[in-house]
């Protein structure tokens, strides 16, 4: 049946063309924000049972996935780490512990930002870091002889946050939403592939993103100018300054901390299809627990434990919550209705055969110029709705080419997070060009390098791993994608 849709023109199969136009009709209001990205997301509600597509009950449940509350418990956790302010004390005890010359500050901010990404959104992450950035430039400015070299800094350390934020959301599961796209995507069309665990994406994102913060680093502190290695005069001490006005650490912090660190202790013991985990004990059922359940339990878990801070009230309160991203739980949504509707309808199956033609180029070829692809796209479109987009298309190509789908997927999810050189590419990218300290030309120049090195990086690094971390066989198509 796959077979014959794929040959098939749409008109042999209406529902091909009818899930085409959705897709054009949402990719277009995505990517102009015609209407608010959210808003656009609940079109499937409508459109796929209007067209005879799909019907609205087996729509709607795409909206509530076990994915959309790893992201909801997942964020929840972070404001309670900014709640407690313990993400501030850690990211100025890395900053101090890295040293006070140019490239060292630039780095200990890198290293706050990639580390702190992979927990908290890329966006939170660059606003907790941004008003420090800023502090340590103004006493530098204030106490240096030699204001030219400030600015020089002030270029490299703000896109360092801005730039290893997104670099550190690659290295986790729940660091930035095309992570759990795939995640979700992957599961919707192949219901009986591995479900990614939080370890096994780490395993390949980690050292990816480390590989490439240091490189990055190297970028940073040569491309857009070359930062001369002298002691900065005040760095140093605004940092200290700013870690005495703390104070000592508080019973929030340690306990919010706690509840933080057994999240992830939890999510890297939990262990996947092949490894086993505390998921595998008798006290679970095979395959009812996920890296979701752990996000809402410890979620949960900060509502009810009691806030020494403020009395009478728990670590977390509903009015905090307030700050989640609501409307990127709908375009998760939206999303996955819209992978959905390409499966149900024969679309993918139906693309995946014209891209047959590509069959017999090297698969190492074809990851590339999704890479390359993928980078592009999202210098000018929203990283999750292009993901959203492509991946359901990238899954039937791959098994057209004869290789197993996360062979496409997962470098294409990858590479989401590779735009640098545009202020709209990305959050982060346009709060750190709103503070005056980033000219557009450095920005493209310092993100020209850095494309090129996520494309080169997500290839060999996915290559050098995929079979090791994931056990995947470009060459293969596994059996639960038939």
């Amino acid at each position: 049946m796959a077979a014959s849709i794929a040959l098939a023109s749409p008109d042999a199969a209406p529902g091909v063309g009818r899930m085409a136009a959705v897709a054009v009709w949402m990719a277009v209001w995505w990517v102009t924000e015609a209407i608010p990205i959210p808003v656009t997301s609940l079109l499937p509600l409508v459109l796929l049972p209007l067209l005879g597509i799909q019907p609205i009950k087996e729509v709607a449940p795409n909206y509530s996935a076990s994915v959309i509350y790893l992201f909801l418990g997942g964020f929840m956790l972070a404001l309670g780490l900014q709640a407690s302010g313990a993400h501030k004390r850690l990211a100025l005890w890395i900053i101090h512990r890295v040293g006070d010359r140019p490239r060292q500050v630039v780095l200990g901010f890198m290293l706050a930002s990639a580390f702190l990404s992979m927990w908290i959104s890329n966006t939170a992450t660059v606003m907790v870091l941004m008003p420090i950035v800023l502090s340590v430039l103004q006493a530098v400015r204030e106490r240096s002889e030699d204001l030219a070299a400030v600015q020089p800094l002030g270029v490299a350390a703000m896109l360092g946050i801005a730039y290893a934020a997104d670099i550190g959301g690659m290295a986790t599961l729940v660091g930035t939403p095309p992570n759990l796209s795939y995640s979700r995507v992957l599961t919707t069309l192949f219901p009986d592939a591995p479900p990614p665990a939080f370890a096994e994406w780490l395993l390949l994102g980690l050292p990816l993103s480390t590989v490439f913060l240091a490189l990055g680093w190297v970028l940073l502190t040569r491309v857009p100018s070359r930062l001369p290695n002298d002691r900065l005069i005040g760095g140093r001490e605004v940092i200290a300054e700013m870690r005495k006005a703390l104070g000592p650490i508080r019973r929030d912090e340690v306990m919010t901390c706690g509840v933080f660190g057994a999240t992830a202790l939890l999510w890297l013991t939990r262990g996947g299809a092949s490894v086993p985990g505390w998921s595998h004990l008798p006290l679970f059922e095979a395959g009812y627990v996920d890296d979701a359940f752990v996000a809402v339990l410890m979620a949960i878990l900060l509502f009810v434990l009691p806030s020494a801070d403020r009395p009478g009230e728990r670590l977390m309160e509903w009015r905090m919550t307030q700050e989640l991203p609501w409307g990127m739980l709908l375009l998760f949504g939206g999303g996955f209705a819209l992978a959905a509707g390409f499966k149900a309808s024969g679309l993918s199956a139906w693309v995946g055969g014209g891209l047959a033609a590509l069959r017999g180029v090297s698969p190492l070829v074809v990851v590339s110029l999704v890479c390359v692809v993928l980078t592009g796209l999202t210098e000018l479109t929203s990283n999750t709705a292009t993901t959203e987009m492509v991946l359901p298309i990238l899954a039937e190509a791959g098994k057209a080419l004869g290789t197993d789908p996360r062979a496409l997927m997962i470098p294409a999810t990858l590479s989401a997070s590779c735009a640098f050189m545009m202020p709209v590419a990305s959050p982060t990218q346009a709060i750190v060009f709103g503070s005056g300290w980033v000219p557009i030309k450095a920005m493209v120049r310092a993100g020209l390098w850095f494309n090129a090195l996520g494309v080169l990086l997500v290839v060999v690094v996915f290559w050098a791993l995929c079979g090791v971390t994931m056990g995947i066989d470009p060459a293969v198509v596994p059996d639960w994608a038939h």
